[in-house]
């Protein structure tokens, strides 16, 4: 892939041992009492949960929420997509829950606006959140913002230059990362994947989350290398995939169908509970991409998984990933 994508802009597209005691223990216990829930409300014909694992918000209440250093009204595209706005898209397709995205362009590292969401509806939010790895003891701000509902943290490369894997702000959020189960959360393109997978085998214990398939399909190509480097992080077994961000992909228009082989690829590589849906809204709203279209491709047109497959798809993979016991 063309290196100059490393830097695109959604704007551009538009017109991704010994721990503290008892802690691994617990953490692996609650990954396998979700795993367990899941597959019992399947089994006994339950409505399993169906959640966005990405999706970000805004609002144009600056006093209260002051958008980043640089960053005006002007540049909100679309010009609002409040929590509310976020609730009533869901609503059009039975979406239950919601993982929040931290968006740096606009606040920083700011992760009010979404810790607040947590607090007025609760139950129907985690947070990916951000922190300053260039700061001191990033890991202490990862666990206080644990108790907010900040269950994962987004990185990108860019910020720090060819060492922003290996600075040791990083590698501080990565060791706190086994600790606490926050997910580290790479918004990458294709050639970032082979770092990424260094950093995975020297920290195994690290939840990790791919988001928009890395970025593959950007350019509209699906290159078999960028797949099988993806799918070489399969052997992690913490890492997982959100099939997320269609519009930016491929054709990037409706109804998507040239992302199935994609997606059955990491199916056959992760397995199903190591993928996850999400719509990565309010940009799947532009132009004629479509919230429906985005969990249609999952819910209706995957003909290769079993329906307890695509409940891990449409939920219980992000449910065991973001909403686990805080």
């Amino acid at each position: 892939m063309n290196h100059q994508l490393t830097n695109l802009t959604r704007r551009d597209v538009l017109a991704s041992g010994v721990r503290v005691a008892g802690v691994g223990v617990v953490a692996g216990l609650t990954t396998q009492l979700s795993t367990n829930m899941q597959s019992t409300a399947l089994a006994e014909g339950k409505k399993a949960t169906v959640i966005d694992a990405h999706s970000h918000i805004w609002t144009r209440e600056i006093e209260k929420y002051p958008l980043a250093k640089g960053a005006t009204l002007a540049d909100l595209a679309p010009p609002s997509f409040t929590t509310e706005e976020l609730l009533a898209t869901m609503a059009t397709e039975k979406v239950d829950r919601c993982v929040l995205i931290a968006h740096t362009k606009f606040y920083g590292f700011d992760n009010r606006y979404m810790t607040d969401s947590v607090k007025a509806y609760p139950g129907k939010f985690r947070v990916v959140g951000m922190v300053d790895d260039a700061k001191p003891h990033p890991d202490m701000e990862m666990k206080r913002l644990l108790r907010l509902g900040v269950t994962g943290f987004r990185i990108v490369p860019g910020r720090r230059g060819d060492q922003w894997l290996s600075n040791s702000g990083m590698q501080a959020m990565w060791r706190c990362s086994a600790e606490t189960r926050q997910a580290i959360c790479c918004l990458i393109n294709p050639a970032n994947l082979p770092e990424v997978d260094r950093n995975c085998k020297r920290y195994p214990d690290t939840p990790v989350v791919i988001d928009h398939f890395a970025r593959i399909g950007i350019d509209g190509r699906f290159g078999d290398v960028e797949l099988r480097n993806l799918c070489r992080l399969a052997r992690h077994k913490h890492t997982s995939v959100k099939i997320s961000a269609y519009y930016a992909l491929g054709k990037k228009k409706p109804p998507h169908l040239e992302l199935l082989p994609v997606i059955k690829r990491l199916y056959e590589s992760f397995g199903a509970s190591r993928l996850m849906w999400a719509s990565d809204s309010p940009y799947q709203l532009v132009g004629e991409n479509n919230y429906s279209a985005s969990i249609a491709l999952v819910r209706d047109l995957i003909d290769f998984v079993t329906p307890e497959e695509r409940a891990w798809l449409l939920g219980g993979t992000a449910d065991k990933v973001y909403f686990f016991e805080i």
